[in-house]
């Protein structure tokens, strides 16, 4: 449900009137609405508790018809995967004439105090956070300021009263582990995330529950979590792959992570798709032209981008989105990397 706030605070309520409740100067309110960091923490949350009880928030001072700014903040910028997520926030901001401003988190999914700081000082029109996530008390202060926010994220796990748009990770899983089971494999191994996000966890289930509605028991060994690298894909492959009982397919958690795979298995002396079966996740436009082409589940990173944007520029004209939550279908795509095992069980 889309939690509906107040777009601007009772006529009454000033920086003044906050100030005049709290016992400090309107450049202490100022300091603290800015995100400032020299301001004593006790007299900082005695400000933001009186801002929350007047629902202080300052009046949008511009709206997103032309010009401005949005900024797009990655946890990680380093992959195929976050090219598809650029070209569908540009391909939006360039067509309604504003600029787009890219920063990354080195590999953190939280913002730090210091970078708030320098957001809210630079003002944009709104913020596209793509796979990283705000503290409760980040988010007042962008809201406070007027400078709305959403997030593209594959894990599902984003708060209802953030505008978040993701894809069906559940369904993703049981679709690549129903065409490996389908073509005869029972011995399929999983090379997933890291297991502290959600997305890992959820692909990993609906892989579970292909198996589980197709009574073939999981062999625990076969599961593995790493990062969503080639290095992650290559090193779990190997160790895969040399088992004496080894998988006869792999799914792999990002077609990147299936590279590292493909690789391990030439390693090892084995072909694909004729000894060993491997499918991808994203479908980057590199999966159609690996050898062989890689099968994989289509995860439509452009449109999770571009609905995003639209969302946030929505925000910035002050219309609410219709939900607040919205996640897009995933979907096999066979290509050359998969076929029945040489010797079915």
């Amino acid at each position: 449900m889309t939690e509906h706030r107040p777009l601007d605070p009772p006529a009454s309520t000033t920086i003044a009137t906050i100030a005049n409740d709290v016992g400090v100067s309107v450049a202490t309110v100022s300091k603290v609405l800015n995100g400032r960091g020299d301001v004593a923490p006790g007299t900082r949350a005695r400000v933001e508790a009186s801002l929350d009880r007047h629902q202080y928030q300052r009046r949008a001072r511009r709206h997103a018809t032309s010009g401005g700014r949005v900024d797009l903040v990655f946890h990680e910028f380093d992959t195929g995967w976050a090219m598809e997520i650029l070209r569908g926030v540009e391909a939006v901001t360039s067509a309604a004439g504003i600029g787009l401003s890219i920063a990354q988190l080195d590999g953190a999914h939280r913002p730090p105090a210091r970078w708030l700081e320098a957001l809210l000082a630079d003002r944009p029109l709104g913020v596209v956070f793509v796979l990283s996530h705000l503290a409760e008390a980040q988010q007042q202060h962008l809201r406070r300021q007027g400078i709305p926010f959403v997030v593209v994220d594959t894990d599902s796990a984003t708060s209802a009263s953030v505008p978040t748009v993701g894809s069906n990770n559940w369904n993703g899983g049981l679709l690549a582990a129903r065409h490996l089971l389908e073509l005869g494999h029972r011995r399929i191994a999983i090379i997933s995330g890291p297991p502290d996000v959600l997305c890992s966890r959820a692909r990993a289930a609906g892989f579970q529950s292909a198996h589980d509605e197709a009574g073939i028991v999981v062999d625990r060994e076969l599961i593995r979590y790493g990062s969503f690298s080639a290095g992650a894909g290559h090193a779990h492959g190997l160790q895969l792959l040399q088992r004496p009982d080894r998988p006869t397919a792999i799914f792999a958690g990002s077609d990147i992570q299936a590279m590292g795979v493909l690789r391990a298995a030439r390693q090892c002396g084995l072909r694909v798709p004729e000894d060993l079966s491997v499918i991808g996740y994203d479908n980057l436009p590199v999966s159609a032209w690996t050898d062989p082409a890689l099968t994989t589940i289509n995860q439509p990173l452009r449109d999770m981008a571009g609905i995003a944007t639209q969302m946030l520029l929505d925000l910035t004209r002050g219309n609410e989105p219709a939900t607040s939550r919205i996640d897009l279908v995933t979907e096999l795509v066979v290509r050359e990397s998969t076929a029945p095992p040489a010797h079915p069980h």
